[in-house]
């Protein structure tokens, strides 16, 4: 399905290395390493004069090889550093990474409900990836409820999100064989074919990737008796705090996604422990506001070029700049996602902020009221009012019953225990002079 690059020659590599370029082929090829172009889209570059497709890529070859990083020698795993990695690697660090702006960007008292959703939305779309068949809507209130999952693609969502849990309180324990091994029984119980393969290594080499659609296989992992010797290195190399050669935190946490998708040690759910394994790494590398992106969503949304960029790597002797490129793409959009959401949301906050000129009502009930201004017809319980502000049931009960009490919502039977609210009769005249 990818089409393979052209094979450059020795002595060809070898006058892309030692000439010159002049100044128009060495645009063209910055431009092309911006986003760590491929073959398929090369060859349809309008070259310079006297310049063919095949001698561009073998430009762009020498461009890669000149800043090439060996990352895992066994296996061959190399990219070539850009100057755009560098770049938004440096925006990262001042972005989300260490510890300043920990208390502008995400508003203080906001952290706990905004950190929730995104866990939420991590687990929901790394598990969607992955087959799981349910809506968003629903998997949220799952877990916000805490229900217990019905089927298999619940139960996905339940257990990612779990996992997740896990990783942000054992953000600083080194990783270990075991730990990896409990990763993957956390993610993957009870969703198995066979679920004695949860947290166990594979003991064969019938695993293969394929093609969900044309069942091409498009990577056969190395030999499962080569697991062991990968695990152990895979925890040195997520565990070293200063090593040999210096690959910036962010993509060595790309790198570690990458090989767990490469050797491929579990049966199943080897891409859900990869990304949960990146996650992982970026907070034990102090990258804090990983917690709150929905990486995976923007993975999902753009699942194709995530798929190729595996491909294009092995296409293109185990260069993992595809991979590291894209990586770092997901990332930025995940972060720019986060800056809307919060825009959006503080511009909700200040327009439920107008109906505290009621007088005697706090936040949460001028955003209860504002939900009744947008959605005449909303019905909610406590246990809404609860998980929306993640807030105790008594706390909820009292914001409800302050604004019964005044006259705005009215309280009706579901049934013998269960009570909903809707706005009342006096709801609008109310509000209406202050919507003025």
């Amino acid at each position: 399905m990818i089409e393979t690059p052209p094979k450059i020659e020795n002595d060809e590599l070898f006058e892309a290395l030692t000439t010159p370029l002049n100044e128009d082929i060495s645009i063209l090829v910055d431009r092309i390493n911006e986003e760590y172009e491929y073959w398929d889209t090369v060859k349809y570059k309008k070259c310079p004069k006297n310049c063919s497709s095949k001698k561009l890529w073998a430009y762009v070859k020498a461009s890669r090889m000149r800043n090439t990083i060996r990352v895992w020698n066994k296996y061959g795993i190399k990219f070539g550093i850009t100057n755009q990695m560098q770049r938004m690697c440096h925006e990262f660090d001042m972005n989300f990474g260490g510890f300043w702006g920990t208390n502008t960007i995400i508003p203080e008292d906001s952290k706990e409900r905004y950190l929730v959703s995104s866990l939420m939305e991590e687990a929901i779309f790394s598990s969607q990836m992955e087959g799981a068949a349910t809506t968003r809507q629903v998997a949220k209130d799952m877990l916000r409820k805490k229900m217990t999952p019905k089927d298999k693609s619940q139960q996905m969502i339940a257990n990612n999100y779990q996992t997740i849990q896990f990783v942000v309180q054992n953000q600083d324990t080194p990783l270990t064989m075991e730990l990896l091994q409990h990763i993957h029984r956390l993610m993957t119980e009870n969703t198995l074919d066979n679920q004695e393969d949860a947290g166990r290594f594979r003991t064969n080499d019938d695993v293969v990737v394929e093609n969900e659609i044309t069942h091409e296989i498009v990577h056969c992992p190395p030999s499962y008796t080569e697991i062991p010797a990968f695990v152990n290195d895979l925890c040195k190399f997520f565990n070293e705090e200063k090593p040999k050669i210096f690959i910036h935190p962010i993509i060595r946490g790309i790198i570690i996604h990458f090989m767990i998708a490469y050797m491929h040690p579990f049966a199943d759910g080897n891409g859900r422990t990869a990304r949960a394994l990146f996650y992982w790494y970026m907070l034990k590398q102090k990258y804090w506001l990983t917690e709150y992106l929905s990486i995976s969503r923007v993975i999902a949304k753009s699942k194709k070029s995530y798929e190729k960029s595996f491909l294009y790597a092995e296409a293109d002797n185990n260069d993992i700049g595809y991979f590291v490129s894209y990586n770092l793409r997901v990332l930025d959009i995940s972060f720019k996602q986060l800056q809307g959401y919060l825009k959006r949301k503080q511009e909700e906050k200040m327009a439920a902020n107008t109906f505290l000129q009621l007088g005697d009502i706090n936040d949460r009930q001028a955003q209860i009221i504002k939900m009744f201004v947008d959605n005449p017809k909303e019905v909610i319980t406590v246990k809404d009012i609860q998980s929306k502000f993640f807030i105790s049931a008594t706390t909820a009960k009292v914001d409800i019953m302050g604004l019964v009490s005044r006259g705005l919502i009215n309280e009706f039977a579901f049934n013998k225990v269960k009570r909903g609210y809707v706005r009342s009769d006096k709801f609008e005249d109310a509000v209406k002079p202050i919507l003025k």
